[in-house]
C-alpha cells in the first residue's frame, strides 16, 4: 500500500508492517528499520522487490523485452526440435542423443524457471515476488542448473568410452546404464538445489527486501540477510556450488585428456578429424557454459554499474541456453542431417 508521504507498506511475518520508501522506483527501508536490526529485533520479510531492469531508461525496455522474448522462444523451439528429431529418428537412438535430449530438457526447464518472470517484470511496475515464490524459483534454477552441469559431465564420459574403449562401448553404455546415469543427474541436481535453497532461506532477511537482480539470485539474497551467520553461510554456499561445478569440470577435462591422447594415436589425419568431430559440439557447449559462468561469478570486484551487472547476468541465464540448440544443430553433422531429413519429409511435396 502506498501512503501519502510516498512510503510503501510491506507486510512482514512477525511484525505489523515494514515501510519502504520509493527512491527512483526502487523501495528501500527507513533508517528506523536499521535501528531495529542493530537491536537484534529481526523480522522475516514476506515478499521481495526485484529491481531487475527498472533502473534502465524506460524507453529501452520494450526493445529489451522483444529481444529477450525472441531468444526465449527460440530456446524453447530449438530444444523441442532437437528432442522431437531424436525421438523420431531411429538412427539417433544412441546414448549420446539420449543425453542430448536430457540436456535439452534441462535447458528448457532452467529457462522457464527464470525468463518468463524477467519478461513480465520488464514491462510491469509491480516487481514484487513472495517469499515462497522466491524460494521456489531458486530451487528450480539451481536444480536445473546443476543437472545441466552433471549431464555435460556424463556426456564427456560417454565420449571417453566411445573413443577410448570402443569395443566395450555397448556393454558400458547400455540403455539401462544410460537411463540410470540420467536419473542420477536429475536426482543430484534436485539434492543440490534443495540443499542450497534450505541453507539460504534458513537465514533471516532484515536489512532490506530489495533484490538487485531480475530473479532470486543467491548472492543478491545473501546480501540481505542479517545475523552473525551471514559470512559463514555465504562461504558454505560458495563452497557447495564451486565444489560441484569444478568437480564436473575437472572430470570433463580429465575425459578429454584421455580422448586427445587416444586421437593422437590414430595414424591417419582423416581418422583423427572424424573422431574428434564427434566431440566438437559437446566441447563447445562446455566452453560456453563454463566461460559465461566464469565471466559472471569470477569477475574482479570493481565499480561495475547495476545495469552492466544485469546485462552480464543475462549471458548465462538467457544467452547460453539460446546458443545450445544452435551449436548442437550446426556442429553435429548427424543431428543436422536428421533435422533436414525430418523437414523434407514434412514440408516437401509428396511424390506421385
Amino acid at each position: 500500500m502506498i501512503s501519502q508521504d510516498g512510503t510503501r507498506e510491506v507486510k512482514v511475518v512477525g511484525t505489523p508492517i515494514m515501510q519502504m520508501r520509493s527512491v527512483g522506483g526502487v523501495y528501500t527501508t527507513h533508517e528506523a528499520d536499521a535501528a531495529s536490526v542493530a537491536g537484534q529485533n529481526y523480522s522475516m520479510v514476506s515478499e521481495f522487490i526485484l529491481v531487475g531492469f527498472s533502473t534502465f531508461p524506460q524507453h529501452l525496455l520494450p526493445a529489451f523485452f522483444l529481444f529477450y522474448l525472441l531468444m526465449y522462444l527460440f530456446t524453447l523451439l530449438g530444444n523441442l526440435l532437437i528432442m522431437a528429431t531424436v525421438w523420431s529418428e531411429r538412427s539417433l537412438h544412441t546414448p549420446m542423443y539420449l543425453f542430448l535430449c536430457a540436456l535439452s530438457t534441462s535447458e528448457i526447464l532452467f529457462t522457464v524457471a527464470i525468463t518468463p518472470r524477467m519478461l513480465v517484470d520488464m514491462l510491469s511496475s509491480h516487481r514484487s515476488i513472495t517469499f515462497m515464490d522466491c524460494a521456489t524459483q531458486m530451487f528450480f534454477s539451481f536444480t536445473f542448473g546443476f543437472t545441466h552441469s552433471f549431464l555435460l559431465m556424463i556426456m564427456g564420459y560417454d565420449r571417453y568410452v566411445a573413443i577410448c574403449h570402443p569395443l566395450r562401448y555397448n556393454m558400458l553404455m547400455s540403455t539401462r546404464t544410460c537411463a540410470r546415469l540420467v536419473s542420477w543427474t536429475w536426482a543430484g541436481g534436485s539434492v543440490m538445489g534443495m540443499m542450497v535453497t534450505l541453507i539460504v532461506f534458513h537465514l533471516t532477511f532484515c536489512k532490506s527486501n530489495v533484490i538487485h537482480h531480475f530473479f532470486c539470485h543467491v548472492l543478491s539474497l545473501l546480501k540481505l540477510s542479517c545475523g552473525n551467520e551471514n559470512s559463514s553461510v555465504t562461504l558454505r554456499v560458495i563452497l557447495v556450488c564451486v565444489s560441484a561445478l569444478m568437480g564436473c569440470l575437472f572430470l570433463i577435462v580429465l575425459s578429454y585428456i584421455f580422448i586427445v591422447a587416444a586421437i593422437l594415436r590414430i595414424p591417419s589425419a582423416e581418422g583423427r578429424h572424424k573422431t574428434f568431430s564427434t566431440c566438437v559440439s559437446h566441447l563447445t557447449i562446455v566452453i560456453v557454459h563454463y566461460g559465461f559462468a566464469s565471466i559472471i561469478y569470477l569477475k574482479p570486484k570493481g565499480p561495475h554499474s547495476m545495469d552492466s551487472n544485469t546485462l552480464m547476468a543475462t549471458t548465462y541465464t538467457v544467452f547460453t541456453p539460446f546458443l545450445s540448440p544452435i551449436i548442437f544443430s550446426l556442429r553435429n553433422k548427424e543431428l543436422k542431417n536428421a533435422i533436414k531429413k525430418s523437414f523434407q519429409r514434412k514440408f516437401s511435396p509428396l511424390s506421385s
